[in-house]
């Protein structure tokens, strides 16, 4: 009698454990048969995602980013990678004893801390995102704007007003720079090969010089030059808040700059904001900023009706 009560409740057991495996499987086929539309929507569709240095800093991020990078391309989406490295240079720079000086939020790059920066961005960060995407099951290949001059470079002019004497003047900030010329051949070569991009942001000049680039100004202008069809950024915020710290979902450019006029957006936020507004007025169909901490917030946003951040387009859509 105990071995049948014995049979029996193992069969109990066989069949429970049935039964959650077949609503697990249920519910995967459901998240796929939602996901569907958005797949077949953007098939063969260009992004550029900026994937930034204080995202990389939270545990698994790396391998969830890899993962989702993976995903869109086996979905027939073509993703190119920009990448940010700033707390890690900084803790480079900190570690070699070269000591950063700012003006007015911004590291002045002497040609010391530039060799660090080029080292620290197109070497080991690159190649770590490169490793990831390979882990993954992807093919990457890691780039600086030098390769083929990609990113060709002028200096960054900046002006702050003087308190003292209430006139504009020019910052001195060394090798840092903006992009002036985006040749997305390199890039367009490397996504022919049914290969991911990942570019460090690193730019040459006209003499040959390098210079250090803000992460989202390249993938903005990458986007731009490349008529990308979505900009993705990747922080550590949820996106864009309103006054009371609510995630505003979408904006329309013209609601975006009025927000920046009002203060709501303000600080580090106004720089993001404002690459969005100027990848979308140069014909990428829309922007969007993303808490790239959250786990494969790219697929979140891509694949699923309500999305994860704000998304910035021309004009708002009802």
């Amino acid at each position: 009698m105990a071995a049948n009560n014995e049979d029996h409740a193992q069969g109990r057991d066989e069949r429970v454990q049935s039964l959650r495996t077949l609503a697990k499987w249920r519910s995967t086929a459901r998240t796929l048969t939602e996901a569907l539309p958005h797949i077949l929507r953007y098939d063969q569709k260009k992004v550029v995602v900026k994937y930034g240095g204080n995202a990389m800093g939270e545990e698994g991020v790396a391998e969830h980013f890899a993962q989702d990078i993976v995903l869109m391309r086996q979905t027939g989406i073509d993703p190119v990678v920009v990448h940010g490295g700033g707390p890690q240079i900084g803790a480079m720079l900190d570690r070699l004893k070269i000591p950063s000086h700012f003006v007015d939020g911004l590291r002045y790059t002497d040609q010391a801390a530039i060799d660090i920066v080029e080292m620290v961005l197109a070497g080991s960060i690159n190649k770590q995102i490169v490793n990831a995407i390979t882990a993954a099951g992807g093919k990457a290949v890691g780039v600086s704007g030098k390769d083929g001059h990609l990113i060709v470079a002028k200096k960054l002019n900046k002006t702050r007003l003087n308190p003292q004497t209430g006139q504009r003047e020019e910052l001195d900030l060394g090798f840092v720079g903006e992009p002036d010329v985006i040749n997305t051949a390199v890039v367009d070569t490397i996504v022919k090969s049914d290969m991911i991009a990942v570019i460090a942001p690193i730019g040459v000049g006209a003499k040959g010089e390098t210079y250090n680039i803000n992460a989202d100004t390249v993938a903005g202008a990458v986007a731009s030059a490349m008529r990308a069809d979505r900009l993705f950024l990747l922080t550590d915020v949820a996106g864009v808040l309103d006054k009371d710290r609510n995630l505003i979902p979408e904006l329309s450019v013209e609601q975006a700059k009025a927000l920046i006029a009002d203060g709501t957006i303000s600080k580090g936020m106004i720089p993001k904001v404002e690459t969005c507004i100027d990848a979308v007025e140069k014909g990428v169909e829309a922007a969007v900023i993303l808490d790239g901490r959250i786990p494969h917030v790219l697929l979140i946003e891509l694949f699923t009706e309500h999305g994860a951040g704000t998304i910035i387009r021309r004009q708002f859509t009802l």
